[in-house]
């Protein structure tokens, strides 16, 4: 750890102001930890350099505050006055006014960061127990007959869901099992809708798999889906529960315990559902093999009876009968195989027309109409934004022209420098002799020093 200069041990020796600070802000930041500080936000700046500064208070203090553009970025919360804030900084000292202050390395909500924390000891806990271990996870049915959803009622989740089933596969059924999906009683809800599917009370009788589903929001929106009780119930699941919670980005402690986790709402039916088309491909395919088979049996059939008519010479009418009726069996088999077809030539087209119903052509307009919109919205506030900053640039070329040294001079002022270019502000700096150059507002004076004195 590098040392701090001591302050000086004779009474005579006189520190500046600005060596005060120095040694103040030396000792605060090399014998200080990082701390973690609690308050409540408030006078928050965000000066156009990227920096924010604030100052962070309870009811009884308060403490300024620095977060730099290098540490900002990294920030997701929206920062505003009145927000309760855990931050983590470094002690210092501001030199130029002498302030004491915090320069702050990261920071989170309160409320976030405690759910987050809570979070990772129930994960943990679980984690230690075993349920999220890979071997005890059920398999899902290849083809469901019965899907249990569990959400609300009223979501966009099942309606992204019953749009993909009725895309992929209609003839799956679904039974929607009402709940609240945030608030104080949701948890308690979800976990008594898991107990009722797995009793198979009523409609649920033939369940044989469930989707765990709500659409996206906060952690304080998804924290019912983190509640210890309702892992237990979906790891003690007699039917294999799949968990679709939020958004890609959201993980939750129903979807480490659950047998299959889902990304999307949407995914999950994706994942849940075959193709109505492999299964129409593959009806097709037995359809012909049978009409083979049965043609290539009436054909073994036809060489037999040819056979055993060769070795019969007496009984040949009583052959020719059961010829007769094996052509009007053959017969038949072809019109019942060539009516299947049909039936199933049918259903192929009734398939085929519901497709063509679901054509996305629509969604593509309507989607193409919103980006358009959009597009238009964009454009009018870079309009908007460039006329702004426009205005910010005059505004403050104005203000720099009123700060600037030269403004100064042309009021009657000027700026003395000796010979090394260094700006003379004490009688001290220089001796008889010296040589020194006047800067006014037009030209410069080169002068020599006579004499040199305090006020």
């Amino acid at each position: 750890m590098p040392t701090v200069a001591a302050p000086p041990a004779s009474a005579s020796a006189v520190l500046s102001v600005t060596q005060l600070n120095r040694l103040a802000r030396q000792l605060l930041e090399e014998h200080f930890p990082a701390v973690l500080v609690e308050g409540e936000i408030s006078n928050l700046s965000m000066p156009s350099s990227g920096h924010w500064y604030f100052t962070l208070k309870d009811a009884g203090a308060q403490v300024r505050c620095a977060m730099f553009r290098n540490r900002n970025l990294f920030v997701r919360v929206r920062v505003r006055d009145g927000m309760k804030l855990l931050v983590k900084a470094r002690l210092s000292l501001y030199e130029g006014r002498g302030d004491y202050q915090l320069i702050v390395e990261a920071l989170e909500e309160t409320g976030a960061g405690a759910l987050r924390r809570a979070f990772e000891e129930i994960k943990q806990k679980l984690f230690a127990e075993g349920l999220f271990a890979p071997e005890r996870k059920r398999p899902l049915p290849a083809l469901p007959r019965h899907i249990a959803v569990i959400t609300s009622p009223t979501g966009a989740a099942i309606r992204d869901v019953l749009s993909v089933l009725r895309r992929r596969f209609p003839a799956i059924s679904i039974t929607i099992v009402p709940v609240q999906v945030q608030g104080q009683s949701s948890a308690a809800e979800l976990t008594a809708a898991l107990g009722r599917v797995n009793r198979k009370e009523g409609s649920l009788a033939d369940v044989d798999v469930i989707l765990l589903t709500r659409g996206g929001g906060s952690l304080e929106d998804l924290w019912s889906f983190n509640d210890e009780t309702l892992a237990r119930a979906i790891a003690a699941s007699a039917l294999p529960v799949v968990s679709a919670v939020g958004h890609e980005v959201d993980f939750t402690i129903a979807d480490f315990v659950a047998d299959l986790r889902a990304p999307t709402p949407s995914a999950a039916a994706e994942l849940l559902s075959p193709h109505q088309g492999d299964y129409l491909h593959l009806l097709r395919g037995w359809e012909a093999r049978l009409l083979s088979l049965c043609t290539a049996h009436l054909a073994q059939l036809k060489r037999q009876l040819a056979a055993v008519s060769r070795l019969l010479r007496h009984p040949g009418r009583r052959l020719q009968q059961q010829a007769q009726r094996l052509d009007e069996l053959e017969t038949r088999l072809r019109r019942a195989a060539l009516a299947q077809q049909r039936v199933l030539e049918r259903r192929w087209q009734v398939a085929l027309l519901r497709l063509q119903q679901q054509a996305p052509a629509q969604r593509i307009r309507q989607r193409q109409q919103a980006l358009q919109h959009l597009l238009e919205r964009l454009h009018r506030a870079l309009q908007h934004r460039l006329r702004y900053k426009r205005q910010q640039l005059v505004a403050q070329s104005q203000a720099l022209q009123t700060v600037s040294p030269l403004a100064t001079l042309s009021r009657g002022y000027s700026i003395t420098h000796d010979a090394a270019g260094h700006v003379l502000r004490s009688h001290t700096q220089i001796r008889p002799g010296d040589t020194i150059t006047t800067q006014l507002a037009e030209g410069n004076l080169l002068s020599q020093v006579l004499h040199s004195a305090p006020h």
